[in-house]
């Protein structure tokens, strides 16, 4: 499948930006002890949520994002392990839009 570059670029927009405020609200209400405790938790399902939220604005299909948020997250994980959370972060922001940038045309019509 050929890749959307507009459907690239609003998902990478939409999703970079749903991580960012989702962060800086979650930093905002817990911390940084919470996240040590409980970030292998937290952020799976935060950039989950992300993905689900990015969907619904671009106007994908969810299980189909949501197959691809988990593959980019596990991706992120290596980084995690490096000590380069963020860099990790937006490593797979860039694949997670990449991918669903190749869903099949009748999906990727988007809002």
């Amino acid at each position: 499948m050929e890749l959307d570059s507009g459907i690239l670029w609003r998902v990478a927009v939409v999703q970079a930006a749903a991580v960012a405020v989702l962060s800086v609200l979650l930093a905002l209400a817990f911390s940084h002890g919470f996240f040590t405790d409980w970030g292998w938790l937290v952020g799976p399902l935060s950039w989950l949520a992300c993905a689900w939220v990015t969907a619904r604005v671009v106007g994908l299909p969810e299980a189909p994002v949501l197959a691809r948020a988990v593959g980019a997250g596990l991706l992120s994980v290596l980084f995690v392990l490096l000590g380069l959370h963020w860099l990790g972060a937006a490593v797979a922001i860039g694949v997670f839009a990449a991918w669903c940038a190749r869903l099949p045309r009748p999906f990727a019509g988007g809002a």
